[in-house]
């Protein structure tokens, strides 16, 4: 044991500590079931169903994700291994997400650590080893940091809902490449360093960059933020200084060797930070800047590009409140009530979150020389936010999209009140922090109970969230699972009160209207006009979203597998309402022709819809098939070959060499049945 190592001690047993606690504080959790996004992503989604591994079923499992277009290969493997492992047991998935989440919580006090020791004040190079007692208070108040961002309450989605797995494993990818662009300019900036070493910390921060942005963007697009928190950290931290050597041999003819130092710019930092934050996002911009001026991008919305700005303004500033107060009617996990801006004085809060992100932005201004990690803590609350709160067309709120901005906010307020006992008022604000922390622990250990029972989450989102259409379905769809579809189940008349309040909420979808006719439907009761009524009224005032297409789909599977007996002029007119918009979906067309050819026996018709969904989405595969199967049926076998070789194109890493080799040979079969082959010649024309 050195000495050096012994004062690092309190800060390495207070994050052991941490992590014990907070897998303490989730363990209840783990026992839940699966919630809303895990469905279509996962429990519904046979593409991350993997039974074998080679290399077909691994790239099918990585391209099935319907979160997104770049499919998130990563996070799609890891929810592919899960199953492999352990089916769709919940514990499993979830414990995988606590671990991903405790790594996190290593990184960043490891990431807080180096930030705390290299903005340390009366340094005068920051890059040289600080004194045990520098040493230990920077452990404990790194500790104190990422124990905090591990136990916050509105970090709790980003563990126990399965799905959000997506943004956590993308946070391990930030996290690390921060830490290894910060280590890298240390070395940097050594004044004691060779050329040799600063030429390895700029290679270093530029492959950390590189390789952890690309690596992130497996799991998530959320880490393509990387270079812009790097973009900070430098601006901040490193003032984009120059190592003093070489800032020494380029000129002391004017002015003294410590003023070089201090003033020159380094050309190869500005270098880097061109090629990976400034052409990305210029790229980036330009591919965006379509979609954002196009009318269809924002109809299955009920705000515009204006509008969503506005309301984006009191989000961002009431995440904060979310993040320190967490009172559990902010953390209700469904925000679909959220009321949307439409001026700066509707509501009035509009114009006040503008004026308070000014104060924030200046504030990062003001202290980045004299409080570098105040400033710097906003700065990465406020720059985790430009992807998601800004111009895309998304929807409004998440609470996990503060997954890595909750970290800022900690960096920025934890070491305000972690102080030196010599500090003023030490003892005030460390009893303010430990006040703090004991009641973020409990209020997560408290909701982490309640996800560990799916009844019992129900009822706690639907008590913290009243006028949330998706809160009160969620609580009526939980009845309809617990009553197991038997009229005498005590579960079965709690089913309607929910679902029937869900329906009526202002902006609510199909899907409590869908509920109740499928519930009623499957167990022979009567389904009420006006439930009927109301569907389809919501579909012809608004262009359907994502739960109205998953609606629709859920009443076709449930009439073709002859479970309910739902009046076709009903459904009919449901479907005619839903694609009569611009840019119909094409899930949406792929649904309506299933229907009109599996329950109405219209198989014309049904093609012709088929053939919608191809146009709309040519890049889904499943259409394909789907298509190429009614060719067959109807025996138009070379609009059947045309449409596999189509497939065949599509065909990357052989995810879809089974589907191919099936609808070969059954082309086959139908063209010897055409021209009466033997059984000889059918085999030799096998492909």
């Amino acid at each position: 044991m050195t000495s050096r190592t012994k004062p690092e001690r309190p800060g390495q047993w207070l994050m052991l500590a941490a992590l014990a606690l907070t897998l303490f504080v989730y363990q209840t959790g783990l026992w839940g079931s699966w919630l809303f996004d895990d469905y279509p992503n996962i429990v519904q989604n046979p593409g991350v169903h993997l039974t074998r591994i080679d290399l077909a079923s691994l790239t099918h499992a990585a391209l099935s994700s319907p979160s997104s277009i770049f499919k998130r290969p990563l996070a799609s493997l890891t929810f592919a291994a899960n199953y492999y492992f352990s089916g769709l047991n919940p514990f499993s998935w979830k414990l995988t997400n606590l671990f991903i989440h405790l790594l996190n919580g290593i990184l960043a006090f490891l990431v807080a650590r180096v930030l705390l020791t290299q903005t340390r004040k009366s340094v005068t190079d920051p890059a040289q080893s600080p004194t045990p007692t520098e040493t230990k208070y920077i452990g404990v108040v790194a500790a104190c940091i990422a124990a905090a961002w591990m136990l916050l309450p509105i970090n709790l989605t980003g563990v126990l809902y399965v799905v959000q797995r997506m943004e956590s494993l993308a946070n391990i990818f930030v996290l690390a490449g921060l830490l290894g662009y910060i280590t890298g300019r240390r070395r940097m900036l050594s004044i004691s360093g060779s050329p040799r070493t600063r030429h390895s910390g700029l290679l270093l921060s530029a492959t950390s960059l590189v390789l952890a942005t690309a690596a992130g963007l497996t799991a998530k697009e959320t880490a393509v933020m990387l270079p812009l928190y790097a973009f900070l950290i430098e601006w901040i931290v490193f003032g984009f200084r120059m190592p003093p050597q070489r800032a020494d041999r380029l000129d002391t003819s004017h002015g003294n060797t410590e003023t070089s130092c201090q003033n020159r710019t380094d050309r190869s930092v500005l270098a880097l930070f061109a090629l990976v934050l400034v052409v990305p996002m210029i790229v980036g911009l330009i591919w965006l800047y379509p979609g954002v001026l196009s009318q269809a991008s924002w109809a299955a919305r009920d705000f515009d590009l204006q509008t969503r700005l506005l309301s984006e303004a009191r989000i961002v500033v009431g995440y904060i409140a979310w993040t320190l107060l967490a009172l559990p009617h902010w953390l209700s996990f469904y925000h679909d009530n959220f009321q949307v801006s439409t001026s700066l004085f509707h509501p009035w809060t509009t114009l006040a979150s503008i004026l308070v992100l000014l104060a924030l932005v200046l504030a990062v201004f003001k202290f980045r020389r004299t409080h570098p990690l105040f400033a710097l803590g906003i700065a990465l609350y406020l720059g985790c936010h430009v992807l998601t709160a800004t111009i895309i067309p998304l929807e409004l709120i998440y609470e996990h999209r503060n997954y890595f901005a909750s970290f800022g906010l900690m960096l920025a307020l934890v070491p305000l009140f972690a102080v030196p006992s010599s500090a003023r008022l030490a003892r005030v604000r460390w009893g303010v922090l430990g006040a703090a922390l004991l009641t973020w622990t409990v209020l997560t250990a408290s909701t982490a109970y309640a996800w560990g029972d799916s009844m019992r989450l129900a009822r706690e989102l639907a008590a913290r969230a009243p006028n949330s259409p998706r809160a009160q379905y969620e609580l009526g769809r939980g009845y309809i699972i617990a009553s197991h579809y038997e009229p005498d189940s005590p579960y079965t008349p709690l089913v309607y009160a929910p679902l029937e309040r869900a329906s009526k909420l202002p902006d609510s979808s199909i899907l409590p209207q869908q509920a109740l006719i499928f519930f009623n439907a499957r167990m022979h009761r009567p389904v009420k006009v006006e439930w009927w009524d109301s569907l389809i009224a919501t579909l012809k005032r608004r262009k359907p979203g994502v739960q109205d297409e998953s609606s629709l789909a859920a009443l076709t599977q449930c009439a073709r597998n002859g479970l309910c007996s739902l009046p076709a002029h009903r459904m009919q007119q449901a479907f005619q309402a839903a694609v009569s918009y611009p840019d119909t979906d094409a899930r949406l067309w792929a649904s309506y022709g299933d229907y009109t050819w599996n329950v109405l026996g219209n198989h014309a018709e049904g093609l012709k819809l088929t053939q919608h969904a191809v146009n709309a989405d040519p890049s889904e595969p499943a259409y394909r098939i789907t298509l190429v199967r009614m060719y067959l049926v109807l025996n138009k076998l070379s609009e059947a070959e045309q449409q596999i070789n189509a497939l065949k194109h599509m065909n990357i890493g052989g995810e879809l060499d089974d589907s191919i080799a099936n609808l070969h040979q059954r082309l086959s079969s139908a063209r010897c049945n055409e021209a009466s082959c033997t059984e000889t010649s059918h085999e030799q024309s096998q492909p």
